[in-house]
């Protein structure tokens, strides 16, 4: 059932691609005050609401964070987890952890049967693919310590949205619907998730009054309304009367962390990004320091030069991901060596013109994990300067495609994102090994890549998106066609792109991507053509001459608004 509904939504993603992407591509939306870039307009809006009250970028990012979970409710979550990346004003640079943990009873075999076969269903279906939700706790904290306003000042509009309700556009009506079977399973997402038992249409006014309760209730306590009281005890309920394993001390246990991010150099910019347990971070320094070694021309792009070029730096990236990225509260993570220019120079002296099959770049002794593309990623930007980039996700479309009775949230699917069995490749072929073992509560890996970019202590880019192992190759090929192709922001994110993994050893590629003759020349080097399909959905801001530039991806709804 997972399968077929991923697939129903990436068929709807991929028509409505087609008909935007190649259209000429709009100016990017304009602001000098401030601007903010997500998924859903409704979001961006109160995003813009709080900066316009004179609220700072981290105010506007809690605020776009909880309208998120009402307006896109198949990733914006309360139920699931993120990453926070921040550069003030006055240059200092910060992340905020808020990924969700392995609940206290998790333990590596609990997805593996007597025999120990992998049972995929048990990590990607139901309440026992569920970690301990982070989303509040990291957005309280990011709030407390960084923003300037009240909580209950910038979660007062996710209230109002869900209280009153919104009206369905056809693009979200038939996102809930492609998940119609799904929801009909569960009384309390069938509560939410349809209407009286019957498919949403476009023009319906879309009402959550639990959720709005359980908004409230966060208002007015703080991480307490949730992790406390009453709708622990419904998240507690939910969880185990479906048989999953979280109680009432890995809720209260729950408390994100502050760490310090990866920062690196491309050419004359500043890269600033998260690092482990994302191993996005990682993944992006490491393939852009390879790629420094090289330079590109206008006319490189598309070529495939340039695209081996590329593929080939990934390769060697994505499997050190594999062996060496996870917790470091649990694992350590080799940052420095992953991450030197003297590592990446010994890389890149290995790509020739012929492509290095990917069972010879790293040994095939690994575990898989699942990582859905449904996330969703923000950038914001306000007055004085102070950046945020942002990506969350519950996993899964709809995560768990669970609703907490009478809390109206979702559950995430997130277990499934750590390395359940040695050996046992899943349906996208993302890997990793003991590094993202399960262990009782560890945070599992993910790939979100949340990323400012700055030249000469000023930020210029700031950029993330959701897709899974997709995630830091879209974010590379953004920051390499703006910085190196010259393209504006709204073209960098419009322009095909493709992805390589290191397993499966194919070059995916994206709609009218690769020409015949490039996809010829790829393959007389020796690399392997793969699937079409929709890579990323990337928002990004530019700051050019003290104006903000904004540009939403095509390949999404979302939007830009800036003043």
């Amino acid at each position: 059932m997972l399968t077929q509904t991923f697939s129903k939504l990436f068929l709807f993603i991929l028509i409505l691609f087609n008909s935007n992407l190649f259209a000429e591509a709009p100016d990017p939306v304009r602001g000098k005050n401030g601007m903010v870039v997500s998924a859903s307009k409704l979001a961006s809006e109160v995003g813009i609401e709080i900066l316009k009250k004179g609220g700072n970028a981290i105010d506007a990012a809690v605020a776009v964070g909880f309208a998120l979970a009402v307006t896109y409710p198949s990733a914006g979550n309360i139920g699931g987890g993120g990453f926070m990346v921040i550069r003030l004003n006055d240059g200092t640079t910060t992340t905020i952890d808020y990924r969700e943990k392995a609940p206290f009873n998790a333990h590596e075999k609990m997805y593996q049967d007597s025999a120990g076969n992998f049972l995929p269903q048990l990590s990607q279906e139901g309440t026992t693919s569920a970690g301990v939700p982070g989303s509040v706790a990291g957005l309280i904290y990011a709030l407390e310590k960084y923003g300037t306003m009240k909580l209950k000042d910038v979660i007062e509009p996710a209230i109002k949205l869900a209280e009153k309700g919104f009206i369905l556009d056809y693009r979200l009506a038939q996102s809930i619907n492609y998940n119609y079977q799904d929801f009909l399973k569960y009384p309390s997402s069938k509560k939410i998730f349809t209407k009286d038992g019957q498919p949403f249409v476009e023009g319906d006014l879309f009402v959550q009054k639990d959720l709005a309760k359980t908004l409230k209730l966060i208002a007015e306590n703080g991480r307490d309304g949730f992790y406390k009281g009453d709708v622990a005890d419904k998240i507690i309920s939910q969880v185990q009367s479906l048989g999953g394993i979280i109680t009432h001390q890995d809720l209260g246990n729950y408390f994100p962390v502050e760490r310090k991010p990866l920062i690196s150099s491309y050419k004359r910019f500043e890269v600033i990004t998260m690092g482990p347990p994302s191993a996005g971070g990682v993944t992006l320094i490491q393939t852009l320091n390879i790629l420094e070694n090289v330079s590109f021309s206008r006319l490189d792009w598309g070529s495939s030069n340039y695209i081996h070029t590329i593929t080939e730096a990934l390769k060697f990236s994505f499997a050190d991901r594999a062996k060496h990225l996870g917790d470091p509260d649990f694992y350590d993570v080799p940052i420095d060596k992953l991450t030197s220019k003297k590592y990446a120079k010994e890389l890149f002296n290995r790509i020739s013109e012929r492509a290095i099959p990917s069972d010879q770049i790293a040994p095939t002794d690994f575990s898989s994990t699942f990582e859905s593309p449904e996330t969703t990623h923000y950038s914001v930007i306000d007055k004085f300067g102070n950046a945020v980039s942002t990506t969350t996700t519950i996993n899964s479309s709809y995560g768990s495609k669970i609703v907490v009775e009478g809390a109206g949230f979702l559950l995430n699917n997130e277990m499934d994102d750590f390395s359940s069995k040695p050996g046992e490749p899943n349906q996208f072929g993302l890997v990793g090994s003991e590094a993202n073992k399960i262990e009782p509560g560890k945070r599992m890996l993910s790939s979100m890549t949340p990323t400012i970019i700055t030249k000469e202590n000023k930020p210029v880019l700031i950029v993330g998106s959701p897709g899974g192992s997709t995630i830091p190759t879209a974010v590379l090929q953004v920051i390499l066609n703006y910085i190196d192709f010259g393209m504006d922001i709204q073209e960098a994110v419009n322009a095909p792109r493709f992805h390589h993994q290191w397993i499966p050893d194919q070059i995916d590629y994206e709609a009218l991507g690769l020409t015949r003759d490039v996809m010829d020349n790829l393959q007389t080097k020796g690399q392997i053509i793969g699937t079409e399909r929709t890579l990323g959905r990337v928002e990004a801001i530019a700051i050019e001459n003290n104006i903000y530039l904004g540009a939403t991806d095509p390949r999404g709804f979302g939007a830009a608004v800036g003043y």
